[in-house]
């Protein structure tokens, strides 16, 4: 059985996103991307799904000590046995050709038996690979166990490999205080010849290096400035280094409600997220990287705006076909588990807003428009126009059928109104005139269609009474102030039906049918967040402050956050480390600590091309 959600580690090498559990094992791991197929699949399965366990073979055995070095993605454990202490190191090395994942064993005191097993299952544990010993082309000659299976192949080395056994391979060694042992899982291509072993020592000072300098550009004060720069850091984790895409998650098909069929694959790049993710870099000193998500945006987006999709693969890619893996039980019998996202071919008239409101802020602080960059821009809002009175199926990818959705209209609104402002503010050119008949269509239809004065909220469709937690959105992108009485209706509204009795606030009633999808689900922990901002920004400071520390403490020791948090059951729920809840745990705290978002009022942004250091946008 896999193990708790939040007792996870995110690994990261900036291609992929492999998961350690608290007891040793590396229950989920894709190569080499993010989006590949997996090699070990136990977190949607059994062991004999594929998995890496390394951890003291003594029963009582006790983790006393669990964290990443500093602002890294290397993470240590501590191990306790009876006979002594180990120390295990888990890390990606960055940069080379391909994809490693090194584990690294200290003795610490006395002498500890370490217990190693290895399934290796690729394609969704769809294969078994031809698992044989060969000797290692450096001139250690060492041992190398070779698995392979269709175009993948994986090698162990290190210095007691694992024994065959019953379709995996086990085995113990002992290490004492002073020893270390070092192993090293290595992917790459089954016709390419065996690539040489990486230099650990080298490696882990590289990444310690990396990530340490990265982390150290993080612009943020204030009581939150630790989980801040820690959910920036898992945003950097989530981003290929070469595409600059960001998947919203590096899993598929952890449960929204466990047991049900509310299962779907994260392991894709929205353009919201990457829209919301250059907002974050840009107003906390990572001007580089919020031009390189930029940059990802307009080459996914490049073509006939009619083609445009909410999602792409991590290099763009355009076919996401939706299926079903049948032979994997799933996260605590959580079934089905997909693989793909229909979600991609569904019109959301949010998306380009979105776009447009980060293209904005980032000409606000400085960034130029290209003769690319801006006509791509124009052809958006053009589209806009064309789509003008379609209905879609909104921010959370209903299921059910379209509808006119609040807050796809606001965001509609914002897109004008980002152009406007392109052209007025900015001397770009464009037909501003048209634009701004467009807006004030859209305002007006809002205000009559999407305000049900009966109960004095903004309701999620127009017609509809139920409301959205998307509606806290609306003075987000200006559409109105935060204090406005429209907003502050709404908010009661969604205090009363949406709020649970642990003061989480839902995304809305699933009872309704609206999705399409049997009801249930646990609170969204993005829509909490979203309500911290709307408190903090209208001098509800006590209110923001208590849900604020409430929503941070969700977290596991490690700063990540899940998707969404079962308050019955004291749990995380749903793909993990998710994107969305670190972007809107960005956003609170900057509310909370005074960060004008809509002016970007920071310092000094010059987009001077801060040098690269190392791998990828540094």
């Amino acid at each position: 059985m896999a193990a708790l959600i939040e007792e996870y580690a995110l690994l990261s090498d900036l291609r992929t996103g492999p998961l350690v559990s608290r007891n040793g094992s590396v229950d989920w791991l894709c190569f080499p991307r993010f989006d590949s197929p997996s090699v070990f699949s136990r977190i949607l399965g059994t062991d004999d799904h594929g998995h890496w366990l390394l951890a003291p073979s003594e029963p009582g055995a006790e983790v006393v000590g669990r964290g990443y070095i500093d602002s890294t993605f290397v993470l240590q454990t501590t191990w306790k046995t009876s006979g002594g202490k180990v120390l295990v190191t888990d890390f990606m090395p960055l940069g080379g050709e391909g994809s490693s994942l090194v584990r690294r064993v200290t003795g610490v005191e006395g002498s500890v038996r370490i217990h190693q097993a290895l399934r290796i299952r690729p394609g969704y544990s769809t294969a078994l690979p031809w698992v044989s010993r060969v000797r290692d082309s450096g001139s250690s000659s060492a041992p190398v166990l070779l698995a392979m299976a269709g175009p993948d192949a994986l090698a162990l080395r290190g210095p007691h490999l694992p024994q065959a056994h019953a379709h995996g391979h086990e085995g113990e060694f002992p290490i004492s205080q002073g020893e270390q042992a070092d192993f090293e899982l290595r992917w790459f291509p089954s016709h390419r010849p065996l690539p040489p072993a990486v230099d650990v020592d080298a490696a882990l000072d590289e990444a310690t290096d990396y990530w340490g300098r990265w982390g150290s550009h993080c612009r943020q004060d204030g009581v939150y400035a630790g989980v801040v720069k820690r959910s920036l850091l898992v945003l950097r984790a989530l981003t290929h280094f070469e595409t600059s895409g960001i998947v919203a998650a590096p899993t598929t098909s952890l449960p929204e409600d466990f047991g049900g069929p509310r299962n779907w694959d994260y392991r894709y790049c929205w353009l919201r997220d990457a829209a919301l993710t250059l907002e974050s870099m840009l107003t906390h000193g990572y001007e580089t990287e919020a031009l390189q998500w930029r940059n990802w945006l307009l080459r996914a987006l490049a073509g006939d705006p009619e083609q445009m999709q909410i999602m792409y693969g991590v290099g763009g890619e355009r076919e996401l076909p939706e299926r079903e893996l049948d032979h994997l039980p799933g996260y605590e019998d959580s079934r089905p588990v997909r693989i793909g996202n229909a979600a991609v071919s569904q019109f959301q008239a949010d998306v380009v807003g979105e776009v447009m409101v980060a293209l904005e802020r980032l000409r606000m602080a400085g960034g130029k428009e290209d003769h690319f960059s801006w006509a791509l821009q124009q052809a958006l809002l053009g589209f806009v126009e064309k789509h003008f009175n379609d209905k879609d199926f909104g921010l959370w990818e209903m299921r059910g059928e379209a509808q006119y959705f609040t807050h796809s209209r606001v965001m509609m609104w914002a897109a004008f109104n980002s152009g406007i402002r392109a052209v007025q503010i900015h001397g770009l050119p464009g037909d501003a005139r048209k634009w701004e008949h467009l807006r004030e269509r859209l305002r007006e239809e809002i205000m009559r269609e999407g305000f049900d004065r009966s109960i004095h909220s903004f309701t999620q469709t127009y017609g509809g009474r139920q409301t959205d937690a998307a509606l806290l959105v609306m003075p987000q992108v200006g559409f109105l102030p935060y204090n406005d009485k429209h907003m502050l209706g709404t908010v009661a509204r969604l205090e009363q039906e949406l709020l649970t009795d642990d003061g989480l606030l839902l995304r809305y009633r699933t009872e309704s049918g609206v999705d399409g999808l049997e009801p249930g689900e646990h609170p969204f922990l993005a829509c909490s967040f979203w309500l911290v901002e709307q408190y903090a920004r209208t001098d509800r400071h006590v209110a923001a402050k208590t849900l604020m520390d409430k929503l941070v403490g969700f977290a596991n020791e490690l700063g990540l956050l899940s998707e969404e948090y079962a308050t019955d059951e004291g749990r995380m729920a749903g793909n993990f480390p998710q994107a969305f809840s670190h972007l809107t745990l960005v956003r609170a705290a900057d509310a909370m600590h005074g960060v004008d978002r809509l002016s970007l009022a920071v310092d000094s942004l010059e987009f001077s091309g801060r040098a690269s250091e190392g791998l990828g946008p540094e």
